[in-house]
């Protein structure tokens, strides 16, 4: 059974940034200054999904904005893929995002490829897709 929590622990924070790291910058081809941001260490909550042997296989974050809640950097390694490691983790994201902000609106910014996943998991598309470091995406609205 998949494992995930609210990051506490500062091994754990190291853990959700080398699978970001990996996903994004290693696989992906994103500039590390732009997947590692100002947010990361101001405001932001972060997630780390392990599998039931305790491996680190999947990593997350949310931060308010003037917006509402944005959730982003869902990122899971290619060996735990279609294992429910991204369920997971939206599950326990979205948990604390109404526990904490009930009434906010929750969006995100969804590579063209995750559509599909956030879509079964109530996400909606709204506007045009852009893209964000060389990547296309939709914005993606809960609700």
């Amino acid at each position: 059974m998949v494992q995930t929590v609210r990051v506490t622990d500062p091994g754990d924070l190291r853990a959700a940034f080398s699978i970001r790291e990996q996903v994004f910058v290693g696989e992906q081809g994103v500039p590390l200054d732009l997947e590692n941001d100002q947010h990361d260490r101001q405001g932001a909550r972060h997630y780390l999904a392990r599998t039931a042997e305790g491996t680190p296989a999947g990593a997350a974050r949310w931060r308010e904005t003037d917006k509402g809640i944005k959730l982003e950097r869902f990122a899971v390694l290619p060996e735990f893929r279609n294992q429910e490691i991204g369920a997971s983790l939206l599950r326990a994201v979205l948990g604390d995002v109404n526990a904490e902000f009930p009434a906010a609106p929750v969006y995100l910014n969804a590579q063209l490829k995750a559509v599909p996943f956030y879509e079964r998991h109530g996400f909606k598309k709204e506007g045009e897709m852009f893209e964000e470091a060389g990547i296309q995406h939709f914005k993606m609205v809960l609700g």
